[in-house]
């Protein structure tokens, strides 16, 4: 049994203590993730983008998170591990989400499923919540409706746009969700939602008043060479080690000063005068 679990969550926010979450995509970056004491780790569909090269999470399968959470389920001991359904594998009816998520739960490992949306996906959220599947929404910026929304923008800047997203978290709390992220909203508006809701949400670009905090993790570890978003921190410069790290590597195969001596492998002795023999020139014999 895993350390937390959807209850986790609840207790967390019973006891005002924040939730952390970030995404992995393969084994050693949950591994490492779980050994620090993360909270939750999320088989992002932004795998499509950090992961994948695309421009958007559209383009990303069924199959592509079921097997990026195999490899997270396998590295994670301690984590609750949730996975994003991606675009148009939940969309179609109650029925093809149930489907489909019961496929990341028994091949892929997932202890819990990621939905955007808000009231008009309430129908499938509790549909899988009666299956047994525990659901987390996410409302917002739902990135998989990014040609809707029309880019990356800030979403719930009107009083009248405020009002929907809190009718939005109210018909997923209602539906049977466990727990809600916040994306790219103002920090006034998360926080209204975060104090009338009963279940934990979980912000991105959404200020400090929720009750969690999800960040990307090729973000957050300076991982990446593309653009970063402002409501990212970044805690390392992996990207500086690895160039320079590469670099130092071409420089030395290059001089010759690797591999050396303490890289290479040898022969035994008696091995070795066997080679020699065998390179010894070969008399031919007359016929």
């Amino acid at each position: 049994m895993r350390s937390v679990t959807i209850r986790t969550f609840l207790k967390k926010k019973e006891q005002n203590d924040k939730i952390t979450m970030m995404t992995a995509y393969d084994y050693p970056s949950a591994q490492l993730l779980d050994e620090s004491g993360i909270d939750a780790i999320l088989v992002g569909d932004s795998l499509g983008m950090v992961v994948q090269g695309n421009t958007t999470t559209v383009p990303v399968t069924l199959e592509h998170m079921i097997y990026h959470a195999q490899m997270v389920s396998r590295a994670t001991q301690r984590a609750l591990v949730v996975v994003d359904m991606p675009f148009m594998t939940y969309q179609e009816s109650p029925q093809q989400a149930v489907h489909n998520a019961a496929e990341l739960m028994r091949q892929g490992g997932a202890q819990a499923v990621k939905l955007e949306g808000g009231t008009e996906i309430a129908p499938t959220v509790a549909r899988l919540t009666e299956a047994g599947i525990p659901v987390m929404g996410h409302i917002g910026l739902t990135p998989q409706s990014v040609h809707a929304l029309g880019g990356y923008t800030v979403q719930g800047r009107t009083a009248k746009a405020a009002q929907r997203l809190l009718e939005d978290a109210f018909a997923l709390q209602a539906a049977g969700a466990f727990a809600i992220v916040l994306e790219v909203i103002p920090a006034e508006v998360a926080q209204v939602v975060t104090r009338k809701l009963q279940i934990p949400t979980i912000g991105i670009g959404a200020g400090p008043d929720c009750d969690g905090q999800v960040l990307v993790f090729h973000d957050a570890m300076g991982y990446t060479s593309s653009y970063v978003p402002k409501h990212n921190r970044v805690y390392t410069q992996l990207a500086d080690s690895i160039r320079t790290a590469t670099q130092s590597y071409i420089a030395d195969v290059h001089t010759g000063n690797f591999p050396g001596q303490e890289h290479t492998l040898h022969l035994a002795p008696e091995e070795l005068e066997l080679l020699r023999r065998l390179e010894e020139p070969t008399t031919s014999t007359p016929t």
